[in-house]
């Protein structure tokens, strides 16, 4: 053990008494063979009893002890920690040791409750009834003096299972949490077409035949703009009222611009600007403006 020079007390390793004093007298002069092991070594100096004015509370130590929820469950755990069988309980083994943790409980100053003192006065009185001869008549007179008390610990067991079982599940609060959100002001609601997908491909596949008639064999490079072309779109449907489907594209620009086009509507119609319409099945689909957008 080496010198401490710290403010701090250093207590002694538990170990042998005998190396332990030996060690202890050779660094602060000890004589060998003293009797008195000291607490702890301060700034060097052996410190072989307690200061008179040292005060310790009486809460300084606190000891946990298993919690139990009262008497039968103190009983059940006794019997279930030695896996002893609830219908042939040895009382008086059980009686002791119960009586033992009563005692530990007053000596760490716990509150007792009534019925612990209750339940070891009725424990006492079946082990004093199971020592007592039984006349060999009238065997339903006497009965078991535990049953009453197996009987109670087994509808205890029960309902200890079925609120374990209970508190299993998942429960608000605790393993589930519910989720709240709100919409924001600026979320806009897209309502889908109520045109069939079929018809608008049906009316594009009418526009691209009639724009084949006005292939060229000229080829060239063309700037085409989706944003332009949204322009476009919305400028001709800008008034208010029902504009043809075809009428928004110019089949002079072939299939390119067609297509241009047509992507533009959709993403028009994605943002809940135009709004598709169609009077009944096969007719024609017209285009307009949605009244939030005008």
């Amino acid at each position: 053990m080496t010198e401490t020079t710290s403010d701090e007390a250093t207590a002694v390793p538990d170990a042998d008494a005998a190396t332990a004093e030996a060690a202890v007298a050779e660094q602060v002069d000890i004589p060998q063979g003293a009797d008195v092991v000291p607490f702890a070594i301060v700034r060097g100096a052996p410190l072989l009893k307690l200061p008179e004015d040292l005060y310790i509370p009486p809460d300084a130590l606190e000891v946990f002890l298993d919690a139990f929820e009262g008497p039968l469950d103190l009983l059940l755990y006794l019997i279930r920690k030695q896996n002893l069988d609830i219908l042939d309980i040895p009382i008086a083994q059980i009686t002791a040791q119960y009586m033992e943790y009563v005692e530990l409980m007053k000596e760490v100053k716990l509150e007792l409750a009534a019925e612990y003192l209750v339940m070891a006065a009725m424990l006492c009185e079946i082990k004093s009834r199971m020592l007592l001869p039984r006349p060999e008549t009238a065997e339903e007179e006497h009965a078991d003096p535990r049953a009453e008390l197996v009987r109670r610990l087994m509808e205890y067991e029960r309902f200890k299972q079925a609120a374990q079982d209970l508190d299993a599940l998942p429960r608000e609060g605790r393993d589930n949490f519910t989720v709240h959100t709100e919409v924001s002001s600026e979320h806009i609601r897209r309502i889908p077409p109520t045109v069939e997908l079929g018809e608008v491909l049906a009316a594009l596949r009418d526009v691209l035949r009639r724009a084949d008639l006005f292939t060229s064999h000229r080829v060239e490079r063309e700037s085409l703009s989706l944003r332009e072309r949204m322009s476009r779109v919305l400028a001709l449907v800008q008034h208010g009222g029902f504009v043809p489907f075809e009428a928004l594209f110019e089949v002079t620009e072939g299939r390119a611009g067609v297509v241009v086009s047509f992507l533009a509507i959709l993403e028009l119609v994605k943002a809940a600007t135009l709004e598709l319409v169609q009077s009944e099945s096969y007719a024609p689909i017209h285009v307009r403006l949605r009244a939030a957008a005008a």
